[in-house]
């Protein structure tokens, strides 16, 4: 199939192309570069020894992504392109809600235009808020705590009310959890600009001694050491859901929602501690109050995923941290050597 995926110069975008490549689709990649750097795509082609066809465009621009449409014959979409910072979210909310939302409405319209029906909606585990029990299961209700995961909730909703006006669609909708590691040649990883808003990369340069320490927020909580407890996924098996999706569901009609995770939680304490083991030295950190809004534990129950498009994690939490170490020593700046 050529696939278009959008945002896919980014974390899971560039690790997706390259399974999506090896398994011998053709990819197409549209990305404004505002979050991520050409010099993934640029990898994923040595990696492969395959050629991605690149276009640098923002979703925001109907015309640009119309002629994107015009220019290639189209069988599918994997959407990641979006604003996802939950922190900066809460502050500039109306960036986020236009961004993520015109650029998916954008997207639709072009795609119903162009007559492709095929798509994989990145969404995320934020729409569950605080769930009440665990393992979360899809049909847990929904809810959400920041602009960020509303903005997801809110594309979910869109795509149910598209595909009831449009029945031609076939829509997967992936919730993930929280995707770590990298690809294990090194060559391609998380490149955050900034100060990491998530836990491993966070880590990952305290271990090169870019940042002082970890902040652990609260040791109080009802878990197995008292930090909190969530669902860490190699992105490696993240990205090879998007691939069974798209393989399994394209050209089937209808809205299809899966979890993808491990099942398992893990605390900070024991990230920082696998951690410690991958890079072959203690990692400092200073125990914090914790951060409002913050639930104890959340992990997933992955079984509807490994039913219905055969897909199951297979990486543990050592394999997670020793791939996210190889990419982290071996590009300290990132992809900006």
């Amino acid at each position: 199939m050529n696939i278009l995926v959008t945002g896919g110069a980014g974390f899971i975008g560039s690790h997706t192309c390259l399974e999506l490549l090896n398994a011998g689709h053709d990819v197409i990649v549209v990305d404004n570069l505002s979050n991520s750097s050409e010099e993934s795509l640029k990898r994923v082609k040595e990696l492969t020894g395959k050629d991605i066809l690149f276009y640098q465009a923002d979703l925001l621009d109907y015309g640009a992504l119309d002629k994107i449409f015009d220019e290639n014959v189209v069988d599918a979409v994997i959407h990641f392109a979006g604003l996802k910072a939950v922190g900066e979210s809460v502050s500039i909310p109306l960036r986020y809600y236009h961004n993520n939302l015109t650029g998916t409405f954008n997207l639709l319209d072009c795609m119903q235009k162009h007559g492709v029906f095929n798509l994989v909606f990145s969404s995320s585990a934020t729409v569950y808020g605080t769930p009440e029990k665990l393992p979360i299961t899809e049909d847990f209700p929904l809810s959400t705590t920041n602009p960020y995961g509303t903005t997801k909730l809110m594309i979910e909703q869109i795509l149910q009310d598209l595909y009831v006006s449009d029945s031609r669609f076939s829509i997967v909708i992936l919730r993930y959890f929280n995707p770590i590691g990298a690809h294990e040649s090194g060559r391609i990883g998380e490149d955050p600009r900034g100060i990491p808003n998530n836990l491993l990369p966070y880590i990952a340069q305290v271990a090169t001694g870019k940042l002082k320490q970890v902040s652990v927020y609260g040791n109080d909580y009802p878990t197995v050491d008292g930090t909190g407890v969530r669902d860490y996924i190699h992105v490696v098996d993240l990205s090879i859901g998007h691939l069974k999706a798209i393989e399994k569901k394209a050209g089937n009609p209808g809205v299809y929602i899966y979890n993808l995770g491990t099942g398992r939680g893990y605390s900070v304490l024991e990230m920082i501690h696998a951690f410690e083991k991958a890079c072959g030295k203690e990692l400092p950190y200073q125990i914090i109050d914790r951060r409002p809004g913050d639930v104890a534990a959340c992990y997933s129950n992955p079984e509807k995923a490994k039913s219905e498009l055969d897909w199951s994690a297979k990486y543990d939490i050592e394999k997670m941290c020793q791939d996210a170490w190889n990419w982290q020593s071996h590009n300290p700046e990132g992809y900006r050597q």
